[in-house]
């Protein structure tokens, strides 16, 4: 039954899906580098093993298809290149930490602002998960926007204000202006020292503000991340693979870059920033633009550029979780991706405008990471069209192929089994045969339309 079709009164809370604590994560320890060894040795002697089968045959086709070698080489370069990165990414995970949370009795003051636009009954639950929320009541404050909804968005905010009305706040705006207009609308109401962001379909746990709060002890963090769950993962199989993907992807990565102060994105489910920092950048990001277009997506990692470029770190704190909506269709998938690589493109390019001013380690390993991420895009789709030829040639090609892809995905899953301790895991290798046989035209169409600044969602 779906949460937002029924009365508020009478509707289950998703609030009862999310943990008072945070278990999901643990210590690093001894087993899991020496598991992450061994794995590495077998994907590795995996590889060596079919590369002689595999590749072997380019060297004639070099001869007489010389575009086939011409791929092959640099895909085995890359292929060495990531698995490089892959073990410094290791070694700066296991170094990574998170932040103490910050004191009750000493905590900053707080603004959290919720945009929502067309939410329904789901933003009152949004609201709810940050008054239940362990902070100091008289220090926290929490903003509210309608974006011009169409729907009863409004109702379900005005009861939540009317209910807490010391705590809640609450905004319509009489015509939808976008997530990024919306947010400044809060950001212009709050008065707190710390603002954090929420999404109107995420509920925090209660521990989350406390700890996203700790970081800003030290005076150089400007914005930090918070780590972003899957709130609806038990429901389809899509948002179970959905939330491997996440944590493979957001808390490995941002707790690998947390460790030189540059995580790339805050992302907008749940972020917090200095106020003192990020209010006089508003007016810039609100007129971004790319290519002579507006700037209406991608706002959490535009801001994250801009924090960055103003000379301060951006963290990641895994002991703040959020649990988030994730889409449990194909199409809502594929224009959430569309939608995030779209801002990815104009947000990368940025990103190598803004890493020259960072510090030296920090740079080195900016530039590192984004020339190997990078290079797999042209790599893995001029491999691909090289694997479909081999695969005509030799049959037994695409037992290999897919063989190599189970191992090299398994490896990945060793962080998420670690974090979990779940069996979930096997969803994660799942998503990636999911991603290579449905999604893998995401990428380039979204270079190709990277000027549509269309939500999709709205």
């Amino acid at each position: 039954m779906e949460p937002m079709s029924m009365p508020v009164s009478a509707k289950p809370s998703v609030l009862d899906l999310v943990p008072d604590d945070n278990p999901t994560w643990c210590k690093i320890d001894l087993r899991l580098v020496i598991a992450i060894v061994m794995v590495f040795g077998a994907t590795a002697s995996t590889i060596v093993r079919f590369s002689h089968e595999l590749f072997d045959p380019l060297a004639d086709l070099f001869l007489l298809q010389g575009w086939a070698a011409v791929v092959a080489r640099p895909s085995l370069l890359w292929f060495t290149m990531g698995m490089v990165l892959l073990v410094i990414r290791t070694l700066l995970w296991v170094r990574y930490r998170p932040y103490a949370a910050a004191d009750y009795e000493q905590a900053p003051r707080m603004s959290v602002i919720i945009p929502a636009y067309n939410e329904g009954a789901l933003v009152r639950q949004a609201v709810e998960a940050c008054v239940r929320a362990d902070y100091p009541r008289e220090r926290l404050e929490i903003i509210v926007i309608d974006d011009g909804s169409t729907d009863d968005t409004w109702q379900h905010i005005a009861q939540a204000r009317d209910e807490w009305p010391k705590r809640v706040q609450a905004v319509r705006l009489p015509v939808n202006k976008g997530k990024r207009g919306a947010l400044a609308a809060g950001f212009a109401k709050a008065t707190g020292e710390i603002l954090v962001t929420v999404d109107s379909d995420s509920v925090i746990e209660r521990g989350a503000l406390l700890a996203i709060a700790g970081p800003f002890r030290n005076e150089r963090v400007g914005a930090v991340a918070g780590k972003v769950c899957v709130l609806n993962r038990f429901r389809s199989l899509l948002p179970r693979m959905l939330h491997v993907r996440f944590v493979l992807s957001f808390d490995f990565l941002r707790s690998v870059q947390s460790t030189y102060g540059t995580v790339y994105c805050c992302p907008g489910a749940l972020s917090a920033y200095r106020a003192s920092v990020v209010k006089p950048l508003i007016p810039a990001w609100l007129q971004q633009r790319f290519w002579g277009e507006a700037c209406t997506i991608g706002e959490d990692r535009a801001l994250t550029n801009d924090v960055l470029a103003a000379g301060y770190q951006s963290v990641y704190q895994r002991s703040s979780v959020v649990h988030t909506l994730a889409p449990e269709s194909y199409r809502q998938l594929c224009k959430m991706l569309l939608r995030w690589d779209r801002s990815y493109i104009r947000e990368e390019l940025r990103l190598w405008k803004i890493m020259w001013r960072l510090p030296l380690p920090a740079l080195l390993l900016t530039l590192l990471e984004t020339i190997i991420t990078n290079l797999r895009y042209p790599v893995a789709y001029s491999s691909l069209a090289l694997m479909f030829y081999l695969c005509v040639q030799d049959p037994w090609t695409i037992v290999r192929f897919v063989l190599s892809i189970g191992v090299v995905s398994l490896f990945y899953t060793l962080y998420f089994f670690h974090s979990e301790r779940s069996r979930e895991f096997l969803f994660g290798i799942a998503y990636v045969y999911f991603y290579i046989v449905s999604l893998v035209w995401i990428f380039p169409y979204a270079v190709v339309t990277v000027r549509n600044r269309a939500w999709m969602t709205r």
